[in-house]
């Protein structure tokens, strides 16, 4: 690889199967495929040549960084597939430019055995993290105990969102603030995440309001050795003087999720992810006459108000400078606060942000809307 371009490439640490093929007649040595699959503790390559097969052996979080040097190499097609009927594709032009796409894929990939099972998740069902045995989600045999598959599963969904947004431009110690923090699994495990997977150093600061909590998780830290997690008592909406990499914001409820938003970019936080919850504000202002038909129910008018807010948070954001996605937190069998807002600062064209308030105006005045974020950002 010596004097040859790095290239760049992203594809989803959940991948079951890829396949990286089209060898250059320049590059890639003597290797005409390689077939990488997913094993317990990460991934497995097997890279062919014609009369023999070699392998190697990395972890989850090494996935884009061993791609990239397959790319970089003289590979120039890369096929990935999870186990949803999806295929990522990566294909390198002969002018060097990388077109990737996402499609539906009939190739069907299912695991034989619950130990293939194990291999989708970033925390494996027997890992051996105190916290899970702590919240009773582990048994002692390390088995997932009965009625928490939803919560194990919640958990790598979560860490996968995490995992897709810090792909490679982290900071040492990463500094990560939880607001809302509550009794804190998540923020425990995001700790062992970045610390034991990623292999950084890691800061992150839990804020609550409850004392007991508060006090519970910094005892649990301790006794962890978590020397880089602690936790302190406040309220999201006075805790406006901090530095931070990144701001989580689970399920703080109504307007404390707004404060967390307009928090985190007032102090140029770079990356934010909030699920927000119980969205009551707006549910008591809507008052319309050209769309009466969506306050005529009470379920309906809550359900509408709810998605109000949060087409309005994501707007300010990109307003603010971020790139900005909705995401699917967990599926809604499982919860119906299932929607994650998660945003990037990026290079946002001016056009664009300007768009995304007038939007915003347009929907407020014929709703009679005057929500808290937006009157914090000047424009209520």
């Amino acid at each position: 690889m010596s004097g040859m371009k790095k290239i760049e490439i992203a594809i989803p640490v959940s991948v079951l199967e890829i396949i990286v093929s089209n060898p250059n007649t320049h590059g890639a040595a003597d290797f005409t495929r390689v077939n990488i699959k997913r094993t317990a503790t990460g991934f497995q390559a097997e890279k062919l040549t014609k009369t023999q097969a070699f392998h190697d052996n990395f972890t989850i979080h090494k996935l884009n960084e061993y791609l990239s040097g397959l790319l970089s190499s003289g590979f120039r097609q890369i096929n990935a597939f999870d186990g949803d009927g999806t295929e990522y594709t990566a294909r390198l032009t002969k002018s060097g430019e990388l077109l990737t796409g996402k499609k539906r894929s009939e190739r069907k990939i299912s695991p034989n055995t619950e130990h293939d099972k194990e291999k989708r998740y970033i925390i494996p069902p027997n890992a051996d993290i105190p916290i899970l045995r702590d919240i009773g989600l582990v048994t002692s045999t390390g088995q997932i105990a009965a009625n928490m598959g939803d919560k194990f599963r919640q958990i790598n969904r979560f860490l996968e969102i995490i995992s897709d947004v810090c792909r490679d431009d982290l900071r040492s110690p990463l500094r990560i603030i939880d607001f809302g923090c509550g009794k804190s699994y998540l923020t425990f495990l995001l700790y062992h995440y970045f610390t034991q997977i990623r292999e950084i150093e890691c800061e992150i600061t839990g804020l609550d309001l409850k004392s007991d909590v508060i006090n519970n998780c910094n005892k649990l830290a301790v006794k962890y050795g978590y020397t880089g997690l602690r936790f302190k008592l406040g309220n999201i909406a006075e805790y406006t003087n901090f530095t931070a990499d990144m701001l989580i914001s689970l399920h703080a409820c109504d307007t404390a999720t707004d404060y967390a938003i307009y928090n985190a970019v007032k102090c140029g936080v770079g990356k934010i992810l909030v699920a927000p919850c119980c969205q009551h504000e707006l549910n008591g202002q809507i008052k319309t006459d050209d769309f009466a038909v969506l306050t005529h129910h009470g379920l309906l008018k809550e359900r509408a108000a709810a998605v109000m807010t949060d087409a309005i948070r994501a707007n300010l954001l990109i307003y603010a400078g971020y790139k900005t996605q909705v995401l699917e937190f967990i599926d809604t069998s499982h919860t119906a606060k299932n929607l994650m807002i998660r945003a990037v600062k990026a290079k946002i064209p001016k056009d664009v942000q300007n768009k995304a308030l007038n939007e915003i105006k347009h929907l407020t005045k014929e709703f009679n809307l005057s929500p808290t974020l937006l009157k914090l950002f000047n424009h209520g």
